[in-house]
């Protein structure tokens, strides 16, 4: 696997586990290897996910991240772990996130009546846990499932963790113009959700990341289009929502979710989108370089294009001119 530490400095990097320590740890265990997978890194997983316990943010970030990189190296893990615990929940769920996630990567689910079937099992095992229905949302953007069978499924991931953020960000991929969805879905969407959603629940940045993608949608058209996009942002819900996240999510101890820095990224990428660079340097100055592939991979390498606009940032506090 490819992978990194979760700190190494303010120099800016690409850390999938973010400020998770412990999963960092893992990511390097597991990633130093050759060969097959070994019982060991199995044991390893395995033993790190049940002391997670029902945590149920923190449980979904260290899952999607671990299957993330298991899918993007190729590995047997998720395989090798569910042969040896054919029964084990954890083991389930691992399995499906890792047909989930190079799915996605594929747009096609290999053999989705096994995946969909391992999820229903680990729901029957762990009936608390919302992952398993969060997984079968995300098969649902792939197979393109009616959206009353989506409802249902939605309904089922967050009756158990209302807040839950893989399963918004899930509902948001399957609703967009993108998957077959439409503009008007997601406003739909969002409007539905954005007075319900306390300011800082680990769901809190679904608003503002329909925004960004709205926005590199629209600069993706070129033309007009592309030259208009930043009035986006210059009034309305879109601009009010900007306004309180700058305000609010960079604090210290405001946001406590797993994936906190992601969110922080989406903030300080649509700041900048917005001509407000000067503004985003106390949120570049919070995530210390930790980098996310996605909003800054839309027009470059994400890390070189955070380290262009955290510099433009910097300047402007120094008393340069800000701007997108």
């Amino acid at each position: 696997m490819a992978l990194f530490s979760s700190r190494t400095g303010k120099r800016p990097r690409l850390a999938p586990a973010l400020d998770d320590v412990a999963l960092g740890r893992i990511l390097r265990q597991v990633g130093k290897r050759g060969g097959g997978v070994k019982s060991t890194e199995v044991t390893l997983v395995a033993a790190f996910l049940e002391e997670t316990g029902d945590n149920w943010d923190r449980r979904s970030h260290r899952v999607s991240v671990l299957a993330g990189e298991t899918a993007e190296s190729g590995s047997d893990l998720a395989s090798a772990w569910l042969t040896r615990s054919p029964k084990n929940p954890d083991a389930l769920v691992f399995h499906s996130w890792v047909g989930l996630m190079r799915g996605l990567r594929d747009r096609h689910l290999e053999d989705a009546g096994q995946l969909v079937t391992q999820c229903h099992r680990a729901a029957e095992l762990s009936p608390a846990d919302p992952l398993p229905w969060v997984a079968l949302l995300g098969m649902a953007r792939i197979e393109r499932y009616p959206q009353s069978e989506v409802n249902a499924i939605w309904r089922e991931a967050t009756g158990r963790d209302r807040w839950h953020r893989e399963a918004y960000l899930q509902m948001l991929a399957h609703l967009s113009p993108e998957e077959g969805g439409s503009s008007a879905a997601v406003l739909d969407f969002i409007d539905v959700v954005r007075t319900r959603i306390p300011a800082n629940a680990p769901c809190a940045a679904i608003e503002l990341t329909a925004a960004v993608r709205q926005y590199q949608g629209l600069v993706a058209q070129g033309g007009v289009r592309a030259m208009t996009a930043g009035q986006l942002w210059d009034g309305g819900q879109i601009a009010a929502s900007l306004e309180q996240a700058a305000s609010l999510w960079a604090k210290p101890g405001f946001f406590q979710h797993a994936a906190a820095q992601a969110d922080l990224n989406v903030l300080a990428y649509a700041l900048c989108a917005a001509g407000r660079a000067v503004d985003a340097n106390h949120v570049f100055e919070a995530l210390q370089g930790t980098v996310t592939p996605w909003p800054w991979n839309d027009d470059g390498p994400a890390v070189q294009r955070f380290e262009q606009h955290r510099a433009k940032a910097e300047r402007g506090r120094q008393g340069g001119v800000g701007g997108a």
